[in-house]
Parts: C-alpha cells; sequence; structure tokens
C-alpha cells in the first residue's frame, strides 16, 4: 500500500516469456498488493512463467488483442479490490523502478492518471527508439496537444498509472480492442476532466521488447488522429461518439 491505497500492477502479455522474470524482480514488492498478468494467447510459455512466480495469471483462449487484454487486466484489478492501477510492459522495455513514484502521485491524489514520458530527457533515442518511430510520436503529440488542448510530451509510453475512479467511471468498452485502445483511453479522460501528470522515464528498444511493425503503426497513427479529430469535434458540439459518451458501456465487474 501506498497512503493507505491498494497499489496493484497490471501486465498486458503476449509472448513475454523471455523477458517477464526480469522485469517482475524489479517490481518493488513493499509498495505492490498484487500483480496480476493476462496472456493473450501467447505462443511461448508466458503463463507458466507467471504463475511460477507467484503472479496472479488469467489466460485468454484466443487473442483478443492489446486493448482487449489492457480490459481483462482493468476488470481484474477492480474486482480485487485496487485503488491505484499501474500499467507495466511485462517485456522490461520500461523499467519498474519507477512504479514507487508513479503510484505515490496517484494515491496522495496529486494526479488521475500518471505517464511515463520517454521524451521529457530524451530517454527514447538513448535507449534505440528507431527514428521514424519517434518522428511519428512528436507529430502524433503535436497533433493531440492541439486538438485536445493539452500540453503533454507524449500520448505513446505504455507505461500509465490510473486512480480506480478512472477505470471505474470511463466507457472503456467502447474502445477499439487493438491499439489505438492506448490513445482512446487517454482522451477520454482528458475528455472528462481527469488531471495528468508525467515523469521522466528511459525506455529499452532491443529484440525481446515487443513493437508493432511499421504497417501496424501505420494503422495505429491514423486512428490516433481520428481520436483526436473526434474529441475536438464532440468538445465543439459539432459531432457525438459513442467512446465520449457519459452513459457509453463501462467495464462491468462484480
Amino acid at each position: 500500500m501506498i497512503h493507505g491505497k491498494r497499489v496493484f500492477v497490471v501486465m498486458p502479455a503476449y509472448n513475454a516469456a523471455e523477458t517477464l522474470r526480469q522485469t517482475y524482480a524489479e517490481v518493488p514488492k513493499d509498495v505492490v498488493d498484487e500483480v496480476i498478468l493476462v496472456d493473450d494467447a501467447s505462443r511461448d510459455n508466458t503463463a507458466d512463467v507467471a504463475r511460477e512466480l507467484g503472479i496472479t495469471t488469467i489466460i485468454h483462449p484466443q487473442n483478443r488483442g492489446y486493448g482487449g487484454n489492457q480490459k481483462t487486466c482493468y476488470r481484474a484489478a477492480i474486482e480485487r479490490g485496487a485503488d491505484v492501477v499501474v500499467m507495466l510492459h511485462p517485456d522490461y522495455q520500461y523499467t519498474p523502478k519507477l512504479l514507487t513514484a508513479m503510484a505515490s502521485l496517484v494515491a496522495i491524489g496529486q494526479y488521475d492518471v500518471v505517464m511515463a514520458s520517454r521524451i521529457l530527457v530524451d530517454g527514447a533515442l538513448k535507449g534505440g527508439m528507431p527514428r521514424y518511430k519517434y518522428f511519428s510520436n512528436r507529430v502524433l503529440t503535436f497533433i493531440q496537444n492541439v486538438l485536445l488542448g493539452m500540453k503533454l510530451s507524449e500520448y505513446h509510453t505504455g507505461y500509465r498509472a490510473f486512480a480506480r475512479a478512472v477505470l471505474v467511471n470511463l466507457p472503456l468498452e467502447e474502445n477499439s480492442d487493438d491499439f489505438v485502445f492506448d490513445n482512446q483511453m487517454i482522451a477520454q479522460a482528458i475528455f472528462f476532466g481527469y488531471r495528468f501528470g508525467e515523469i521522466s522515464c528511459p525506455a529499452k528498444y532491443f529484440p525481446e521488447a515487443s513493437s508493432i511493425n511499421f504497417r501496424r503503426s501505420v494503422v495505429y497513427g491514423l486512428g490516433v488522429v481520428k481520436t483526436s479529430l473526434q474529441f475536438f469535434w464532440q468538445k465543439r458540439g459539432i459531432r457525438r461518439y459513442r467512446i465520449f459518451a457519459k452513459d457509453g458501456r463501462k467495464i462491468e465487474w462484480g
């Protein structure tokens, strides 16, 4: 716990057997109440490694996509009584050593969402991010800051901490099951007025770390622009979209 708040770590996993042990070893067990891994029908022994490590493990019999995986992660964390939920990829691209800082900023009520930015201290390029991805990140972030009225350094990090209220109240079931889920979720949190904070984070790029290919990156980028335009149009009353509807479908939990 941190400040009396139960801290959960969720790991959306796909073929993460080679990096899971190293990632889990650095999770600060003194502040994390539970770690939940959702295995999205991996082709390797990710689930076996997770169980061996004592991680709460949920298996999708069929691949549901990155967004679908996260929906299961958040549902499980909320059902188990999480107050603060940190999403950490099990591929060791992001350091688990920042978990305490990120969770603390949410637990004390300073922010509702905390994102670990690879851009604040050039962590992305130093860590080996391909230059085309870095350039795309900067262009998309500029577009989003304009359309969403924010000043974030990046929207595309996979390392985020959320207050329970964010996960309970956002209409996350309206979102895609694909990679653009990440961006839709952030746009929703901004739309509904949740408070954002960022901390700097180094990142590593190596063969075992998960990364989408160029084609999927293009699809994701187009989805990001579409989401930002939908936000902009709905804010101005031009059009209405279910992902920003107050009565939108929320993740069901017990």
